[in-house]
């Protein structure tokens, strides 16, 4: 699940399913972590509870708020998301995904001038769209990894530390490498690129709880030409004790929409 992508490219790629652009008015425009003597050695550990995928979850950006949990042993998993909306954009976003095993439910609601313009969107309200897996399989907005359970990736991006110091009981902060962050939802590409030269030294900071397992990351990223400064956070809890994520009711489930699948495909 690619969460990053989800704010404005999501909206902006609404406005792009043949049809819909039409619609616009000519007015809009690990255990003991905590306790190793080396801290980036604890910040390692600290995300090994994380792989066995039993545990909520919370993510947050200037531009969306989230929220989620995976739940291995059922092999389920689920996310909720919300854009609010802005003059830019016109249009705001709450959406709801839901993985089962080898199924996969979309609840997609935009809401605005633009949404209110278009049909589609608005006979989708409340509705929960299953997916054809084989109409997604490239569209990684779509999807969940179950080899790949933390949503924000924070291993692959606490592996690019280069400078951490212990500040108190359970808490860290530092600098990391951007540069060196491969495929990490959370720090992606596209935010990576834009910092330029102040990519090579990010400022963050860590908490652990007492089991030495990651609760808190966040990365302060700079403010570069195209963006404005923000805090990229995400939050871990009830490691061990989520609780399975249960199907969309029958009476709330469609199959997904053309409309969907144009939205998503690349």
């Amino acid at each position: 699940m690619n969460i990053r992508r989800w704010s404005a490219g999501l909206l902006a790629a609404a406005l792009l399913v043949p049809g819909l652009a039409a619609c616009k008015s000519d007015s809009d425009s690990a255990d003991g972590g905590s306790a190793a003597a080396d801290p980036k050695e604890a910040l390692v550990a600290s995300t090994k509870e994380l792989q066995k995928g039993n545990f909520t979850f919370t993510m947050k950006s200037g531009e969306f708020t989230g929220d989620g949990k995976v739940h291995m042993p059922t092999k389920s998993a689920e996310m909720k998301m919300a854009s609010a909306q802005t003059a830019a954009d016109d249009m705001a976003m709450n959406l709801h995904l839901v993985f089962i095993d080898t199924d996969s439910w979309l609840k997609l609601e935009l809401d605005g001038p633009m949404a209110d313009a278009v049909p589609a969107f608005k006979e989708m309200k409340g509705k929960y769209q299953h997916l054809d897996r084989t109409r997604v399989k490239d569209a990684d907005e779509l999807k969940f990894d179950f080899a790949e359970v933390d949503p924000a990736d924070s291993d692959k991006i606490i592996k690019a530390v280069v400078d951490v110091r212990k500040t108190g009981e359970g808490t860290y902060e530092g600098t990391l490498d951007a540069t060196k962050v491969t495929d990490a939802d959370l720090l992606d590409d596209e935010i990576v690129k834009g910092l330029g030269a102040k990519a090579s030294a990010v400022p963050f900071t860590a908490k652990l709880d007492e089991q030495g397992r990651l609760t808190e990351f966040v990365v302060q990223v700079p403010a570069s030409e195209s963006a404005p400064e923000q805090a990229l956070t995400v939050t871990y809890a009830d490691y061990g004790s989520a609780t399975a994520v249960e199907a969309p009711p029958a009476a709330q489930v469609v199959e997904a929409s053309e409309q969907t699948y144009q939205m998503f495909s690349k």
